[in-house]
Protein backbone atom coordinates (compact mmCIF):
# COMPACT_ATOMS: atom_id res chain seq x y z
CA UNK A 1 0.00 0.00 0.00
CA UNK A 2 2.86 2.38 0.86
CA UNK A 3 4.49 1.75 -2.54
CA UNK A 4 1.21 2.40 -4.37
CA UNK A 5 0.65 5.68 -2.52
CA UNK A 6 4.24 6.75 -3.17
CA UNK A 7 3.88 5.95 -6.87
CA UNK A 8 0.63 7.93 -7.11
CA UNK A 9 2.23 10.86 -5.29
CA UNK A 10 5.11 10.88 -7.78
CA UNK A 11 2.62 10.83 -10.64
CA UNK A 12 0.79 13.85 -9.22
CA UNK A 13 4.07 15.73 -8.71
CA UNK A 14 5.18 14.89 -12.25
CA UNK A 15 1.74 15.92 -13.55
CA UNK A 16 1.84 19.38 -12.00
CA UNK A 17 5.49 19.92 -13.04
CA UNK A 18 4.58 18.91 -16.58
CA UNK A 19 1.51 21.16 -16.56
CA UNK A 20 3.38 24.21 -15.23
CA UNK A 21 6.02 23.89 -17.96
CA UNK A 22 3.29 23.25 -20.54
CA UNK A 23 0.93 26.08 -19.66
CA UNK A 24 2.80 28.73 -21.69
CA UNK A 25 2.56 26.55 -24.80
CA UNK A 26 -1.17 26.12 -24.21
CA UNK A 27 -1.63 29.89 -23.91
CA UNK A 28 0.07 30.38 -27.30
CA UNK A 29 -1.52 27.37 -28.99
CA UNK A 30 -4.36 29.29 -30.68
CA UNK A 31 -1.84 31.61 -32.39
CA UNK A 32 0.40 28.65 -33.26
CA UNK A 33 -2.55 26.95 -35.00
CA UNK A 34 -2.12 29.40 -37.91
CA UNK A 35 1.24 27.82 -38.80
CA UNK A 36 0.57 24.38 -37.26
CA UNK A 37 -2.99 23.37 -38.21
CA UNK A 38 -2.81 20.07 -36.29
CA UNK A 39 -1.53 21.70 -33.08
CA UNK A 40 -4.52 20.41 -31.05
CA UNK A 41 -3.86 16.82 -32.09
CA UNK A 42 -0.16 17.16 -31.24
CA UNK A 43 -0.97 18.60 -27.82
CA UNK A 44 -3.48 15.80 -27.18
CA UNK A 45 -0.80 13.22 -28.07
CA UNK A 46 1.42 14.68 -25.34
CA UNK A 47 -1.35 14.81 -22.75
CA UNK A 48 -3.30 11.58 -23.31
CA UNK A 49 -0.59 9.11 -22.10
CA UNK A 50 -0.92 10.60 -18.61
CA UNK A 51 -4.43 9.13 -18.39
CA UNK A 52 -3.09 5.67 -19.21
CA UNK A 53 -0.35 5.76 -16.57
CA UNK A 54 -2.90 5.78 -13.75
CA UNK A 55 -3.10 8.09 -10.75
CA UNK A 56 -4.41 11.06 -12.79
CA UNK A 57 -8.15 11.22 -13.35
CA UNK A 58 -9.75 12.48 -16.55
CA UNK A 59 -11.50 15.18 -14.53
CA UNK A 60 -8.24 16.45 -13.04
CA UNK A 61 -6.30 16.34 -16.28
CA UNK A 62 -8.90 18.05 -18.46
CA UNK A 63 -9.76 20.69 -15.87
CA UNK A 64 -6.09 21.72 -15.50
CA UNK A 65 -5.00 21.56 -19.11
CA UNK A 66 -8.02 23.40 -20.44
CA UNK A 67 -7.80 26.40 -18.10
CA UNK A 68 -5.43 28.40 -20.35
CA UNK A 69 -7.66 27.67 -23.37
CA UNK A 70 -10.96 28.89 -21.89
CA UNK A 71 -10.36 32.62 -22.69
CA UNK A 72 -9.80 31.82 -26.39
CA UNK A 73 -12.63 29.26 -26.60
CA UNK A 74 -10.47 26.35 -27.71
CA UNK A 75 -10.77 24.02 -24.70
CA UNK A 76 -13.46 21.93 -26.38
CA UNK A 77 -11.26 21.28 -29.41
CA UNK A 78 -8.41 19.92 -27.26
CA UNK A 79 -10.82 17.73 -25.27
CA UNK A 80 -12.22 16.38 -28.54
CA UNK A 81 -8.74 15.36 -29.74
CA UNK A 82 -7.98 13.71 -26.38
CA UNK A 83 -11.20 11.68 -26.50
CA UNK A 84 -10.61 10.57 -30.10
CA UNK A 85 -7.10 9.40 -29.20
CA UNK A 86 -8.54 7.38 -26.31
CA UNK A 87 -10.99 5.79 -28.76
CA UNK A 88 -8.01 4.35 -30.65
CA UNK A 89 -7.04 2.43 -27.50
CA UNK A 90 -10.48 1.43 -26.19
CA UNK A 91 -14.11 1.33 -27.30
CA UNK A 92 -16.38 4.37 -27.68
CA UNK A 93 -18.52 2.86 -24.93
CA UNK A 94 -15.56 2.81 -22.52
CA UNK A 95 -14.52 6.38 -23.39
CA UNK A 96 -18.13 7.49 -22.89
CA UNK A 97 -18.18 5.82 -19.48
CA UNK A 98 -14.91 7.55 -18.50
CA UNK A 99 -16.35 10.91 -19.54
CA UNK A 100 -19.52 10.37 -17.50
CA UNK A 101 -17.47 9.23 -14.49
CA UNK A 102 -15.45 12.45 -14.71
CA UNK A 103 -18.73 14.36 -14.25
CA UNK A 104 -17.63 17.21 -16.52
CA UNK A 105 -19.99 19.55 -18.36
CA UNK A 106 -19.33 20.61 -21.95
CA UNK A 107 -20.88 24.00 -21.19
CA UNK A 108 -17.89 24.73 -18.95
CA UNK A 109 -15.46 24.27 -21.85
CA UNK A 110 -17.28 25.71 -24.87
CA UNK A 111 -17.63 29.41 -25.75
CA UNK A 112 -20.74 31.01 -24.29
CA UNK A 113 -23.77 30.38 -26.44
CA UNK A 114 -22.28 27.49 -28.46
CA UNK A 115 -24.72 24.62 -28.83
CA UNK A 116 -23.34 21.50 -27.13
CA UNK A 117 -25.27 19.06 -29.36
CA UNK A 118 -24.03 20.72 -32.55
CA UNK A 119 -20.45 20.76 -31.28
CA UNK A 120 -20.53 17.05 -30.40
CA UNK A 121 -22.05 16.25 -33.79
CA UNK A 122 -19.40 18.27 -35.67
CA UNK A 123 -16.60 16.67 -33.66
CA UNK A 124 -18.09 13.16 -34.12
CA UNK A 125 -18.55 12.75 -30.38
CA UNK A 126 -22.24 11.85 -30.51
CA UNK A 127 -21.51 8.60 -28.66
CA UNK A 128 -20.96 10.63 -25.48
CA UNK A 129 -24.64 11.58 -25.38
CA UNK A 130 -25.96 8.02 -25.13
CA UNK A 131 -25.53 5.49 -22.36
CA UNK A 132 -26.64 2.01 -23.39
CA UNK A 133 -24.81 0.22 -20.59
CA UNK A 134 -28.04 -0.49 -18.73
CA UNK A 135 -30.21 -1.46 -21.70
CA UNK A 136 -31.73 -4.96 -21.82
CA UNK A 137 -29.66 -5.68 -24.94
CA UNK A 138 -26.45 -4.89 -23.04
CA UNK A 139 -27.41 -7.11 -20.14
CA UNK A 140 -28.49 -10.10 -22.25
CA UNK A 141 -25.70 -10.70 -24.74
CA UNK A 142 -25.96 -13.90 -26.70
CA UNK A 143 -22.92 -16.12 -26.30
CA UNK A 144 -21.50 -16.81 -29.74
CA UNK A 145 -20.05 -20.20 -30.64
CA UNK A 146 -16.36 -20.46 -31.53
CA UNK A 147 -17.25 -20.69 -35.24
CA UNK A 148 -19.66 -17.72 -35.13
CA UNK A 149 -17.13 -15.62 -33.22
CA UNK A 150 -14.36 -16.40 -35.67
CA UNK A 151 -16.56 -15.65 -38.70
CA UNK A 152 -17.57 -12.27 -37.27
CA UNK A 153 -13.96 -11.32 -36.46
CA UNK A 154 -12.72 -12.60 -39.80
CA UNK A 155 -15.28 -10.42 -41.59
CA UNK A 156 -14.33 -7.37 -39.53
CA UNK A 157 -10.57 -7.79 -39.87
CA UNK A 158 -10.16 -9.30 -43.33
CA UNK A 159 -13.22 -8.36 -45.40
CA UNK A 160 -14.25 -5.03 -43.87
CA UNK A 161 -10.69 -4.04 -42.88
CA UNK A 162 -12.23 -2.40 -39.82
CA UNK A 163 -10.03 -0.06 -37.81
CA UNK A 164 -9.20 -0.65 -34.16
CA UNK A 165 -12.01 1.60 -32.91
CA UNK A 166 -14.61 -0.34 -34.91
CA UNK A 167 -13.32 -3.66 -33.59
CA UNK A 168 -13.30 -2.41 -29.98
CA UNK A 169 -16.87 -1.18 -30.45
CA UNK A 170 -18.04 -4.50 -31.91
CA UNK A 171 -16.45 -6.49 -29.08
CA UNK A 172 -17.95 -4.21 -26.41
CA UNK A 173 -21.37 -4.42 -28.04
CA UNK A 174 -21.43 -8.21 -28.43
CA UNK A 175 -19.35 -9.69 -25.60
CA UNK A 176 -19.36 -9.33 -21.85
CA UNK A 177 -16.20 -9.15 -19.72
CA UNK A 178 -15.96 -12.91 -19.17
CA UNK A 179 -16.36 -13.62 -22.90
CA UNK A 180 -13.59 -11.12 -23.74
CA UNK A 181 -11.20 -13.10 -21.54
CA UNK A 182 -12.29 -16.52 -22.77
CA UNK A 183 -9.99 -18.84 -24.76
CA UNK A 184 -12.72 -19.00 -27.42
CA UNK A 185 -12.53 -15.25 -28.10
CA UNK A 186 -8.75 -15.00 -27.77
CA UNK A 187 -8.19 -17.87 -30.20
CA UNK A 188 -10.71 -16.51 -32.69
CA UNK A 189 -9.08 -13.07 -32.56
CA UNK A 190 -5.55 -14.44 -33.00
CA UNK A 191 -6.64 -16.74 -35.82
CA UNK A 192 -8.31 -13.88 -37.73
CA UNK A 193 -5.33 -11.54 -37.29
CA UNK A 194 -2.85 -14.21 -38.38
CA UNK A 195 -4.95 -15.19 -41.39
CA UNK A 196 -5.05 -11.55 -42.47
CA UNK A 197 -1.24 -11.42 -42.24
CA UNK A 198 -0.47 -14.52 -44.33
CA UNK A 199 0.61 -13.89 -47.91
CA UNK A 200 0.43 -16.93 -50.20
CA UNK A 201 2.61 -16.82 -53.30
CA UNK A 202 2.22 -20.01 -55.35
CA UNK A 203 3.47 -22.69 -52.96
CA UNK A 204 5.31 -20.35 -50.58
CA UNK A 205 3.93 -18.44 -47.61
CA UNK A 206 5.18 -15.40 -45.74
CA UNK A 207 4.00 -13.01 -43.04
CA UNK A 208 2.98 -9.45 -43.80
CA UNK A 209 4.45 -7.90 -40.65
CA UNK A 210 2.69 -4.59 -41.38
CA UNK A 211 -0.67 -6.30 -40.73
CA UNK A 212 0.54 -7.64 -37.38
CA UNK A 213 1.92 -4.21 -36.43
CA UNK A 214 -1.39 -2.61 -37.37
CA UNK A 215 -3.27 -4.99 -35.05
CA UNK A 216 -0.84 -4.79 -32.11
CA UNK A 217 -3.13 -2.44 -30.07
CA UNK A 218 -6.00 -4.96 -30.33
CA UNK A 219 -3.85 -7.95 -29.41
CA UNK A 220 -2.25 -6.11 -26.49
CA UNK A 221 -5.61 -4.96 -25.15
CA UNK A 222 -7.19 -8.41 -25.03
CA UNK A 223 -4.10 -10.50 -24.22
CA UNK A 224 -3.45 -7.99 -21.44
CA UNK A 225 0.16 -9.12 -20.76
CA UNK A 226 -1.31 -12.31 -19.29
CA UNK A 227 0.85 -15.40 -19.91
CA UNK A 228 -2.14 -17.76 -19.98
CA UNK A 229 -3.96 -15.59 -22.53
CA UNK A 230 -0.81 -15.33 -24.62
CA UNK A 231 -0.50 -19.13 -24.50
CA UNK A 232 -4.03 -19.44 -25.93
CA UNK A 233 -2.97 -17.11 -28.75
CA UNK A 234 0.03 -19.34 -29.49
CA UNK A 235 -2.18 -22.44 -29.54
CA UNK A 236 -4.43 -20.67 -32.07
CA UNK A 237 -1.40 -19.76 -34.19
CA UNK A 238 -0.15 -23.35 -34.06
CA UNK A 239 -3.56 -24.64 -35.19
CA UNK A 240 -3.63 -22.14 -38.08
CA UNK A 241 -0.19 -23.24 -39.29
CA UNK A 242 -1.16 -26.93 -39.02
CA UNK A 243 -4.26 -26.25 -41.17
CA UNK A 244 -1.94 -24.93 -43.89
CA UNK A 245 0.15 -28.14 -43.64
CA UNK A 246 2.99 -26.38 -41.77
CA UNK A 247 4.61 -24.24 -44.52
CA UNK A 248 8.38 -23.87 -44.08
CA UNK A 249 9.47 -20.99 -41.80
CA UNK A 250 5.96 -19.55 -41.47
CA UNK A 251 5.65 -20.21 -37.73
CA UNK A 252 9.14 -18.84 -37.18
CA UNK A 253 8.23 -15.63 -39.02
CA UNK A 254 5.17 -15.20 -36.81
CA UNK A 255 7.20 -15.90 -33.66
CA UNK A 256 9.82 -13.30 -34.64
CA UNK A 257 7.21 -10.64 -35.33
CA UNK A 258 5.12 -11.31 -32.21
CA UNK A 259 8.25 -11.22 -30.06
CA UNK A 260 9.61 -8.04 -31.68
CA UNK A 261 6.28 -6.26 -31.23
CA UNK A 262 6.11 -7.45 -27.58
CA UNK A 263 2.74 -9.11 -28.15
CA UNK A 264 3.92 -12.44 -26.72
CA UNK A 265 6.26 -12.64 -23.72
CA UNK A 266 9.25 -14.94 -23.30
CA UNK A 267 7.40 -16.78 -20.53
CA UNK A 268 4.50 -17.56 -22.86
CA UNK A 269 6.83 -18.82 -25.60
CA UNK A 270 8.59 -21.13 -23.12
CA UNK A 271 5.24 -22.30 -21.76
CA UNK A 272 4.08 -23.19 -25.28
CA UNK A 273 7.36 -25.00 -25.96
CA UNK A 274 7.06 -27.21 -22.85
CA UNK A 275 3.27 -27.69 -22.97
CA UNK A 276 2.10 -31.30 -22.87
CA UNK A 277 -1.61 -30.46 -23.08
CA UNK A 278 -3.16 -33.43 -24.95
CA UNK A 279 -5.62 -31.15 -26.73
CA UNK A 280 -2.79 -29.13 -28.26
CA UNK A 281 -0.52 -31.90 -29.58
CA UNK A 282 -1.78 -31.96 -33.18
CA UNK A 283 1.25 -30.95 -35.25
CA UNK A 284 3.18 -29.89 -32.16
CA UNK A 285 6.28 -31.99 -32.94
CA UNK A 286 6.74 -30.51 -36.42
CA UNK A 287 5.93 -27.03 -35.11
CA UNK A 288 8.60 -27.33 -32.41
CA UNK A 289 11.24 -28.40 -34.93
CA UNK A 290 10.40 -25.44 -37.17
CA UNK A 291 11.14 -22.97 -34.36
CA UNK A 292 14.18 -24.67 -32.82
CA UNK A 293 16.42 -21.83 -34.00
CA UNK A 294 14.04 -19.27 -32.48
CA UNK A 295 14.26 -20.83 -29.02
CA UNK A 296 18.05 -21.22 -29.33
CA UNK A 297 18.31 -17.53 -30.12
CA UNK A 298 15.89 -16.64 -27.31
CA UNK A 299 17.95 -18.51 -24.71
CA UNK A 300 21.24 -17.08 -25.95
CA UNK A 301 19.81 -13.56 -25.86
CA UNK A 302 18.57 -14.16 -22.31
CA UNK A 303 22.01 -15.43 -21.21
CA UNK A 304 23.74 -12.40 -22.78
CA UNK A 305 21.30 -10.08 -21.03
CA UNK A 306 22.01 -11.76 -17.66
CA UNK A 307 25.78 -11.51 -18.23
CA UNK A 308 25.52 -7.83 -19.04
Amino acid sequence: MYLILTFQLHLHVDFFLFFSSFSETLELADDMAIDIPHIWLYLAELVTPMLKEGGISMRELIAEFCKPLLPVGRAGVLISEILHLLCKQMSHKKVGALWREADLSWKDFLPEGEDVHNFLSEQKLDFLESDSSCSPEALLKKELSAEELYKRLEKLIIEDKANDEQIFDWVEANLDESQMSSPTFLRALMTAVCKAAIIADCSTFRVDTAVIKQRVPILLKYLDSDTEKELQALYALQASIVKLDQPANLLRMFFDCLYDEEVISEDAFYKWESSKDPAEQNGKGVALKSVTAFFTWLREAEEESEDN
